[in-house]
């Protein structure tokens, strides 16, 4: 697989998708997300498995979503997400809320080819009342003994348009390397398209390499890799690098507000672009 460039693989990702984002604890593409920055991307709908963090955050800043469907959108230790927060107060976009059981369940009954899986622990909360693609009847499977039956959630399938995550390598075939980050796996079989950028591109073929093996999703499931270095920060990225907790709050501090949040994009997202002009 050829690799392509981050700002070609952010212009195939179309106005009004919905973009499935791991958390910044699991390969956020950080690369990625400033790449639809500059692009002006409009109308996405993100969707946090099973939260969202600090790429959500600057392409809600940026003005590129219009619907975020997660159970949380946090910066962590650097507190709440300042341009979610001010976005959703001023009723700019719409939050589809979830659990973290519910954001996995959903993509796995996508992986599994099923239209729904069953899933425990939401009986009783009022989440149920805001999310009427969700459905809760009485179970087959019972216990006679049980008084009144047994309800259970079923829940619809996700089949994210578009998934993107960050890792740290690919090979000269298209398979991408995730280590211990198992999950990404399932967020790529889910979906209808995935794109990855990695740090590099190297010879061989991991499914043939039993120590790289476990820890690789198969080319048949990535569309397209782009080269990003350092395409994860401030998020740490496994034994590569890791978390820049001040540039977390650096931008915590600047977000705060509109005007503070165009002069970080203007130095951490546009500043390349317009040295490359002049």
């Amino acid at each position: 697989m050829t690799p392509i460039s981050l700002e070609a693989m952010a212009a195939s990702i179309p106005d009004g998708a919905s973009l499935a984002l791991p958390p910044d604890n699991s390969l956020p593409p950080v690369a990625l997300a400033k790449a639809l920055i500059r692009r002006g991307a409009r109308g996405l709908r993100l969707i946090g498995v099973p939260i969202s963090g600090f790429a959500t955050d600057i392409l809600i800043g940026a003005g590129c979503v219009a619907e975020v469907e997660t159970s949380a959108v946090t910066l962590g230790e650097a507190g709440f997400a300042p341009r979610f927060t001010a976005a959703l107060r001023e009723g700019r976009i719409t939050i589809r809320d979830a659990t973290c059981p519910a954001m996995h369940t959903m993509l796995q009954a996508a992986e599994k080819g099923v239209p729904f899986m069953p899933l425990r622990g939401l009986i009783g909360s009022d989440l149920l009342a805001h999310r009427p693609d969700w459905k809760v009847i009485e179970s087959p499977f019972a216990e006679p003994a049980l008084p009144g039956g047994e309800k259970i959630v079923l829940l619809p399938a996700l089949h994210p348009d578009v998934a993107a995550f960050h890792a740290v390598m690919a090979d000269s075939h298209g398979n991408v390397w995730v280590g211990r980050r198992r999950e990404c796996a399932t967020i790529a079989h889910a979906s209808r398209r995935v794109l990855v950028t990695v740090e590099r591109v190297v010879e061989g073929n991991f499914l043939e390499d039993e120590r790289l093996c476990p820890g690789a999703i198969s080319a048949a499931y990535i569309e397209a890799v782009a080269v990003a270095e350092r395409g994860a920060q401030p998020a740490a990225l496994l034994d590569e690098y890791g978390f820049d907790s001040a540039a977390v709050m650096e931008y915590a501090r600047a977000a705060k507000t509109e005007g503070g949040f165009a002069e970080w994009c203007a130095a951490h997202v546009f500043a390349g672009r317009a040295a490359a002009a002049a």
